[in-house]
């Protein structure tokens, strides 16, 4: 059984592109994988947070993951900053890394922008830790979207390296696992950009938080365009906001974009939002009803997450340790 390592910002509440991109095929490989699920707080710093609400999301995300399917008694969930392996490896792959690999990060470029300068070095180095997350575990298999496909790369490059300067076959090579029709999710308001946690409208997101009636007029409000669907997924050239919801609705079903027109090209856009809030409420409303009722026991929620960093901390420490050692620590 191969193990699965991947992460999640308990910045903001999930929303429907995580849920579909990430957390509905976490529960997935929970069938026939080693699963270790992580609350990437370490990672969250690299932007200022308030500390008072960086602990309150950190177990309102733990309670969607729980809502959603994940099993924390067979498998493994637990927040970054309780498991110290993954600041002691993270150090030694900043001084694995180089720096013409950081440059070429793209994700960084696009996220400082023209104001690089006033950046942390927290967000410049985050692959090196993104590297370290993964390692730390001998993790062989990550669930991973097109925009994180190049730090997973230089994972492996940080690997090997590490390998090929200390002579022997230590970290092994990673593979990104893609999920099967995974869909590109965007914002209800600008299908040009991704939905987002962190977006200052919440009418651009549907939250896993969100009761029926928010989910309904979130999508009653979403932005279309005057034509009807088409009948044929060439129809939604330069239709981004179409294309969106014809995507997530596909993404709900298991069905494909041409399918999907088949049935509801011809039609205006009142009775396609319709039958998409139904598809919405069916899937999002036992979660969001779950995660309500496990967001009243906070108690409940801490005892998960310090039981998985134990559990965590028991599988990265002897692999950290010698890492440690390897590199010439003195013990």
């Amino acid at each position: 059984m191969q193990r699965v390592f991947s992460g999640i910002q308990p910045t903001g509440v999930p929303q429907l592109g995580n849920y579909l991109g990430a957390i509905r095929n976490w529960v997935v490989l929970q069938q026939d994988h080693e699963c270790i699920f992580c609350l990437v707080d370490m990672h969250a710093l690299t932007v200022w947070q308030d500390p008072d609400a960086l602990r309150q999301q950190t177990l309102g995300q733990t309670a969607c993951l729980l809502a959603a399917g994940i099993d924390p008694a067979r498998h493994i969930l637990y927040n970054q900053s309780a498991v110290s392996a993954h600041a002691r490896l993270g150090w030694i792959f900043n001084c694995v890394v180089r720096l013409g690999w950081l440059n070429r990060m793209t994700q960084f470029k696009d996220k400082a922008g023209k104001d690089r300068e006033n950046h942390s070095a927290g967000l410049y180095v985050y692959p090196s830790l993104m590297a370290a997350d993964i390692h730390a575990f001998h993790a062989t298999r990550v669930p991973v979207g097109d925009d994180q496909r190049q730090h997973l790369e230089l994972a492996n490059d940080i690997g090997q390296k590490f390998n090929h300067d200390y002579g022997l076959p230590f970290f092994p090579m990673v593979e990104g696992l893609i999920p099967p029709g995974s869909a590109r999710i965007m914002s209800l308001r600008d299908g040009t950009k991704k939905m987002s946690k962190s977006d200052p409208s919440a009418q651009s997101r549907i939250e896993l938080t969100d009761t029926p009636d928010e989910i309904a007029l979130k999508i009653r409000r979403a932005k279309t365009d005057p034509e009807p669907l088409p009948s044929e997924e060439a129809g939604l050239e330069n239709r981004p906001e179409a294309r969106n919801l014809v995507t997530i609705y596909a993404a709900l079903t298991g069905e494909t974009v041409p399918e999907v027109l088949a049935r509801f090209g011809g039609e205006g856009f009142g009775p396609f939002k319709t039958a998409l809030t139904e598809r919405l409420v069916a899937e999002l409303g036992p979660v969001a009803a779950e995660t309500r009722r496990l967001l009243a026991d906070p108690g409940h929620l801490l005892s998960v997450l310090r039981d998985g960093a134990a559990r965590a901390s028991a599988v990265a420490e002897p692999i950290v340790a010698e890492a440690e050692r390897i590199v010439g620590y003195l013990r």
